[in-house]
């Protein structure tokens, strides 16, 4: 049974290997307890915390988190000031725990633009944590897909232009080897909360056959409960990959 063939029914249904979200909500979960939006934030950095926890607690073995959008530089300065000390404090905090429980750290997305402190502290936590095993925990950060796809386009084309390959190894095995995920599975499930139906440019090229479940919650409510309904709901699923459901006539 290969991952373009397998068929698996809820009782056959493992956990995901590998779970992506969209942590929608931040700004709206604040606003509706009258608070500011940089609270929505704080509160969101906490639900990852629950959240990284509670995936290698469900035996999840790859969990990416939409943490800053490309597109979110268009926001108010003031807040993105606030998201990007939110990521330092969030590194300064959590590395040394996140080390000690053997969660590798990765981050995919645009360095440009990101300022060369917190570049700095990127490196030291992708580094330190780099033979980690329990988990990798990909933080998709100043990342957008279709910038990604093209990066990817961009560097196989000047590698067919050297002659290094030929135009027909252009394949979308190859594309994929090139996008910021190369050694990353495709994901299983992807969460979006706080009711939104939509990707926003998130993992557009990897999430060809994946299942979305989206959740009305905001992403500071998030927790193992939300996360387990998630999985549940993608456990019910039929998962095809383009092939037949092979039903028993028993």
């Amino acid at each position: 049974m290969n991952e373009h063939t397998a068929v698996w029914t809820q009782t056959q249904a493992p956990t995901p290997r590998h779970v992506a979200i969209i942590m929608d909500g931040n700004g709206r979960w604040a606003q509706s307890r009258g608070l500011p939006r940089s609270a929505g934030h704080r509160m969101g950095v906490e639900a990852v915390r629950r959240t990284v926890r509670a995936a290698m607690e469900i035996g999840v073995q790859y969990l990416t988190i939409f943490s800053f959008s490309s597109e979110n530089w268009a926001r108010p300065a003031s807040e993105v000031d606030d998201l990007m000390g939110l990521m330092k404090r969030f590194i300064r905090r959590d590395l040394a725990e996140l080390h000690e429980n053997n969660v590798r750290v990765r981050v995919i997305g645009e360095r440009t633009g990101v300022d060369a402190d917190l570049l700095g502290m990127i490196d030291e936590a992708v580094r330190l944590t780099s033979a980690n095993t329990a988990l990798d925990l990909v933080i998709a950060f100043n990342y957008g897909s279709r910038a990604e796809i093209a990066r990817a386009a961009r560097c196989l084309a000047e590698r067919a232009m050297q002659g290094a390959i030929r135009t027909e190894e252009i394949t979308p095995e190859a594309l994929s080897a090139a996008l910021d995920t190369q050694g990353v599975p495709d994901p299983d499930l992807l969460i979006r909360t706080s009711g939104e139906l939509r990707l926003s440019n998130f993992l557009l090229w990897q999430s060809a056959y994946t299942e979305f479940v989206f959740l009305e919650a905001c992403w500071p409510d998030f927790g193992r409960e939300l996360l387990q309904q998630a999985i549940d709901e993608f456990r019910r699923r039929d998962r095809r990959f383009g092939g037949i459901v092979a039903r028993s006539t028993g």
